[in-house]
């Protein structure tokens, strides 16, 4: 098999779907450049600041960009939130008091959320007398909006959307999507707070959460909106009354945003943030990509090929756990960073099964780099995210077919 004339005519098949990408790529940057120039980026902007962090015009500027691109009346931005899960914990606690209950209306949230609920003594949620309850989706994927109204009977204090899927086999949400169950949410509870996880799904559409109708999105640095250069960090947009609860979970109550210094400097989570819709073009060809390609190998592949991407994230179906183990060792082998290291399946804090990751990347698990994880249960699926260049991933989505095809044909 001629396997760069394979790549080249998968590449021929995406190449309508290529076009509507740059375009929204187009629109985010021009919103994220307008936000920039609203909000008079200079040079100062970029410092480093220590001790208490007050007055920090960098913090603050940063913020308020964020809170600009995304439409929303305040931000909290920082390198201190150590990830998305941190970030999301940071909402949960902010907003929910003792005997409040919260519903996910998008079925079992992410893994690593399950002790910040359910865990004990701990700190969690449930040590607090925070109760929650979940509404599995239809099996289509859609939200069962039936079992929705039921638990909106309750009286949820807040209520939360996964917009990726996780280690699930679902769909992610488009906008369009978020913007009605968001609308039937809140015609049938109108007090109730709508909380949507945006990891991955940052600047893939030319509208965000908050368009649609959610009072506080939450997301990582390390994934989309850090543009591939943000080392670290979380962010929160928001309503100003629900930030303002958030904010005393950030750092204490009383001092809120008005303290946190951070003494690397603030240049590459703002030159990350301009990067970011331009990154996150690539990262979305890639996956085009990789799934044209899997699925003429044969391989089930989600978003299928035509069907748009609602966010970074391709997930690819094998039909044994060694070929999705060499999948995931040939995106390792495939990057810039570590790529001799071999990964095996491993015992992961916060995950309930084995897993396997490929990320050799330039920052530390970074999902907007190119990588690949998995639980190790059946169906045996790969869940392939970022790439900072296309061409970086088009060079890898080769050798992986190749991998794939050559242990299918031994």
């Amino acid at each position: 098999m001629d396997f760069e004339r394979f790549i080249t005519e998968c590449e021929n098949d995406c190449k309508d779907t290529f076009a509507e990408i740059d375009k929204i790529a187009l629109y985010n940057q021009e919103k994220v450049l307008n936000a920039f120039i609203d909000n008079k980026v200079a040079l100062r902007h970029f410092a480093p600041t220590t001790g208490y962090g007050y007055d920090d015009v960098g913090r603050d500027t940063l913020a308020k960009i964020f809170a600009d691109v995304f439409n929303t009346e305040r931000a909290i931005v920082s390198p201190l939130i150590a990830s998305g899960t941190h970030a999301l914990s940071m909402a949960l606690f902010g907003i929910l008091r003792p005997d409040d209950l919260f519903v996910s209306i998008s079925g079992t949230p992410y893994d690593t959320l399950e002790e910040v609920i359910s865990g004990d003594n701990i700190g969690s949620l449930k040590d607090f007398k925070i109760s929650f309850s979940k509404v599995e989706l239809l099996e289509n994927g859609d939200f069962d909006k039936e079992k929705i109204r039921a638990e909106l009977k309750k009286k949820p204090k807040l209520v939360t959307v996964q917009r990726s899927r996780g280690y699930s086999w679902r769909k992610s949400f488009s906008c369009k999507e978020l913007s009605d169950i968001i609308s039937y949410v809140k015609n049938i509870l109108p007090e109730v707070c709508v909380m949507v996880d945006n990891c991955y799904g940052e600047f893939v559409d030319t509208s965000e959460p908050t368009d649609a109708g959610a009072d506080i999105i939450v997301g990582s640095l390390i994934k989309n909106p850090g543009g591939g250069l943000a080392s670290t960090g979380g962010y929160i947009a928001g309503k100003e009354r629900y930030i303002s609860q958030i904010e005393g979970r950030f750092t204490a109550p009383g001092t809120g945003t008005e303290i946190g210094s951070y003494s690397g400097g603030y240049r590459n989570f703002y030159q990350g943030l301009f990067m970011a819709p331009h990154v996150t073009a690539q990262a979305l060809k890639g996956s085009v990509l990789f799934g044209y390609a899997f699925d003429k190998l044969g391989y089930e592949t989600l978003p299928k090929p035509q069907e748009r991407c609602n966010d970074i994230i391709k997930s690819i179906k094998f039909d044994t756990e060694s070929e999705l183990v060499s999948f995931c060792q040939t995106i390792q082998k495939c990057s810039p960073v570590d790529s001799f290291a071999v990964p095996y399946p491993w015992d992961m804090p916060g995950y309930s099964h084995k897993v396997i990751m490929a990320a050799g990347t330039f920052v530390q698990g970074a999902s907007i780099e190119l990588s690949a994880d998995s639980p190790i249960k059946e169906p045996y699926i790969a869940y392939l995210q970022g790439g900072l260049t296309y061409e970086h991933i088009k060079i890898a989505a080769k050798r992986c077919v190749e991998e794939i095809y050559n242990m299918k044909n031994k």
